[in-house]
């Protein structure tokens, strides 16, 4: 059993890089600084709970995004639209904002796209990682990275155009 003499644990050590990896991807999908703390807290709390499997593991930053990924999608599922209520008449009428629609139409055609090419727009496009360490996180080529990629964006512009949304980033 570790002591508090014995020094901070791997996962202290590390913490920082991780929370900013973390972090990082929780904000480009939640678009909120404090729901992407908690999604990013919550994210570490798993990789903590975890660590004895995933320390020291080329795939452990890999991990980490797609464990903060699914947190952050829970999180937009459990979220209620925001509203913004105009009265006109006797009756309010409610708009839903644009950009919680976009993003739940991010959310949907991501779902819809195939394993890997999810996880390289997850890893190059969201977390921000270079084409050669999504590479080396998912084992092929560089090549295979950059096709993968241009096949997901091209699937991601069909498919949120089909979900009734601009794929530049406004709602229709």
């Amino acid at each position: 059993m570790a002591t508090a003499s014995d020094g901070p644990s791997s996962f202290d050590r590390e913490f920082r890089s991780l929370w900013a990896v973390a972090y990082r991807v929780a904000e480009r999908l939640l678009a909120s600084p404090a729901d992407a703390e908690d999604a990013a807290a919550e994210a570490l709390a798993r990789m903590h709970a975890s660590w004895a499997k995933v320390d020291g593991r080329p795939w452990r930053e890999a991990w980490l995004v797609r464990v903060t990924t699914n947190v952050a999608i829970d999180q937009i599922r459990r979220r209620r639209p925001a509203m913004a209520w105009a009265p006109t008449g006797d009756q309010p009428v409610v708009t839903t904002t644009d950009a919680v629609a976009t993003r739940m139409a991010l959310v949907e055609a991501l779902r819809r796209l195939p394993r890997r090419q999810r996880e390289v727009v997850v890893l190059r496009h969201l977390a921000g990682y270079p084409e050669a360490a999504v590479a080396e996180q998912l084992r092929v080529s560089v090549g295979s990275v950059k096709r993968h990629s241009h096949r997901a964006l091209a699937s991601l512009r069909g498919l949120l155009r089909d979900l009734d949304v601009d794929p530049e980033g406004t709602a229709s």
